[in-house]
């Protein structure tokens, strides 16, 4: 069947096959009569509908950050390394290996404790920096900002090289960087999501790049603002002075301003689009083989398992029952009686 964007009907019915021959022999026949016309104007040209611009509420921003139905731009950008991965993989008759996956079986019965509303902070983080490292190494361009150059406003007092704008950052790097933020700041898993989705949201209003001069400054950015808004006990700025010792308190709240300006204070998070954050991190993890932590069901946990379960039940049986209470509510004022069946 068709969408907004497309139809499926038969090319004899269908009525903008009708409607071009129609307008076709009116034109053809206004030709005849006054042959000025087909040498001044042409025929316009009916588009099909496929090819028509989507109406608005399918031709959503680009921006993911703010619309849930918006692709995620880290998930696009690690595409290519992906399917070159598996096409190598492929041609080369490389071998998985051992499998580092674990498998439910008849005797045990591994789960994942990472959820939407409480991901795993070791893993999370890792998704969240190689998102950083995919943005970084698949970027369009260099553009970038004078508030978030690291030789402008160095995050230490070592000495920044030369080239320090043309090596990407590897992976690891940029994991340890993210790593002792929140470990010194004791940030969350929700956190690390909120910080991509800011970071993401930056790139697309201000028309910038994640390159290797600016990444520290922006992830610091968003890191920073991110913990404000989520966390209800956040991290001052002069906190974040005690871990990048070499930083000063005014160029953190210059970096802070900046960053919110060029969001448009823009900062919040619908939980639509923070779930569509952890589900494309978790689709990057599988891609990347970085699975998440499983442990195996203990006797306790199947026990609290199943009495969460039983709970939400009764909780969806008494919903049930109200909703069919209200819904024949309206029997009494209308003194509808069913006939009994007669069978013959």
């Amino acid at each position: 069947m068709g969408n907004a964007l497309s139809c499926c009907v038969s090319r004899g019915s269908s009525p903008r096959l009708s409607r071009q021959r129609e307008w076709e022999r009116a034109a053809t026949e206004e030709e005849q009569s006054n042959p000025e016309l087909s040498e001044d104007t042409t025929a316009p040209f009916l588009q099909h509908i496929s090819d028509r611009e989507a109406p608005d509420d399918v031709a959503l921003d680009s921006n993911p950050s703010d619309h849930a139905r918006a692709s995620t731009i880290f998930l696009s950008k690690s595409q290519p390394d992906v399917r070159d991965r598996r096409k190598s993989n492929h041609t080369s008759h490389v071998s998985p290996g051992v499998l580092s996956k674990k498998y439910s079986s008849c005797s045990t019965i591994f789960i994942d404790d990472s959820t939407v509303s409480q991901p795993n902070l070791k893993s999370t983080i890792k998704c969240v920096t190689l998102a950083i490292f995919y943005h970084i190494k698949n970027r369009d361009s260099d553009r970038s900002l004078d508030i978030f150059d690291e030789k402008i406003h160095p995050l230490s007092r070592e000495h920044v090289p030369d080239n320090y704008s043309l090596i990407d950052p590897e992976h690891k790097l940029i994991y340890r960087f993210v790593r002792t933020l929140f470990s010194a700041a004791q940030l969350t898993a929700e956190c690390a999501i909120v910080t991509l989705v800011y970071l993401e949201r930056l790139l697309t209003y201000a028309e910038i790049d994640i390159c290797p001069c600016n990444w520290k400054r922006i992830v610091l950015g968003a890191i920073l603002l991110a913990s404000k808004v989520w966390d209800d006990q956040a991290v001052w700025n002069v906190d974040y002075c005690q871990i990048l010792k070499d930083i000063t308190v005014e160029d953190m709240n210059e970096m802070e301003r900046h960053f919110l300006e060029l969001l448009q204070f823009n900062i919040n998070v619908p939980a639509s689009v923070y779930a569509k954050y952890y589900f494309d991190l978790r689709s990057l993890a599988d891609d990347n083989n970085l699975s998440f932590p499983l442990e195996p069901l203990s006797k306790e946990r199947a026990h609290k398992l199943e009495a969460i379960s039983r709970l939400c039940e009764d909780k969806y049986r008494d919903l049930s029952k109200a909703a069919m209470r209200r819904s024949f509510s309206t029997d009494h004022l209308v003194g509808f009686r069913r006939s009994a069946a007669v069978i013959s």
